[in-house]
């Protein structure tokens, strides 16, 4: 792993998906096959594989500080081409130190993650009615998992840090993109543990060797995702569980 510390020249980035973007880190050290943020290495100039490289914005929380008194209050998404919660996380505490300038702001938060680590947060989650966590949990199979995401922490954890979270009160969500095989068994293991769930497909322009590799072809087709979708959603409606599908 290659890290870098370095200043960047801000933090509060418009974001397509929610009103703004908070990215602390550039690079993640889950190195998920699919990852539609490696597309950030033809911005960063980086040669190194996606997975092997990760630059941290130690001015992030005083960037935040700056930024946030000349931007008109929105939902903040954390993080938008990194996870916030990737092991560099437990030392330098960047995601912590922004989410406790967007709490003290008063601003809604959309946290997104891979990683159990979010549960350190629980504190700072509770001091805000404004703020959603959600985890990726792409698979019940934890092989197929070790395929996508070499790096990313087991199916397990995740779901046990979704449950802990919404035993703590926090609105909470779950995040199965890319649906891959093996989704189809998350309906009963997530029940009783979100509050929500987004379904999507896979871009394949990343990780198409992949399932290639391992003769996922049928498996990963377009009428496999339209089908499963569907499955998928009528197995979380019976759960009583909002399933919004994203394609």
């Amino acid at each position: 792993m290659i890290l870098r510390e370095i200043y960047a020249r801000s933090i509060l980035s418009k974001s397509q998906v929610f009103d703004y973007a908070v990215n602390s880190y550039v690079g993640c050290q889950h190195g998920c096959v699919y990852c539609y943020a490696r597309f950030m290495k033809r911005f960063t100039g980086h040669k190194e594989p996606w997975g092997e490289f990760v630059d941290v914005k130690i001015n992030a929380p005083a960037l935040l500080k700056h930024e946030i008194d000349k931007m008109p209050p929105g939902r903040v998404w954390v993080s938008g081409v990194c996870d916030p919660y990737q092991p560099l996380e437990t030392a330098y505490e960047l995601t912590r130190k922004c989410l406790e300038i967007l709490i003290q702001y008063g601003w809604p938060i959309t946290v997104q993650t891979k990683s159990p680590l979010v549960l350190r947060d629980i504190d700072l989650f509770k001091k805000s009615d404004k703020i959603e966590v959600g985890l990726s949990v792409t698979s019940a199979d934890d092989e197929i998992r070790k395929l996508f995401e070499p790096g990313a922490p087991s199916i397990k954890e995740r779901i046990k840090a979704l449950e802990e979270l919404h035993l703590a009160g926090i609105r909470t969500y779950a995040m199965i993109a890319p649906m891959l095989p093996g989704a189809e068994e998350l309906a009963a293991q997530l029940s009783g543990k979100v509050d929500y769930v987004l379904v999507d497909r896979m871009n394949y322009h990343y990780s198409d060797w992949v399932y290639r590799k391992y003769h996922l072809e049928e498996a990963m087709s377009y009428d496999f995702f339209f089908s499963k979708g569907k499955k998928l959603a009528s197995a979380f409606a019976k759960q009583g569980i909002e399933c919004r599908v994203l394609f």
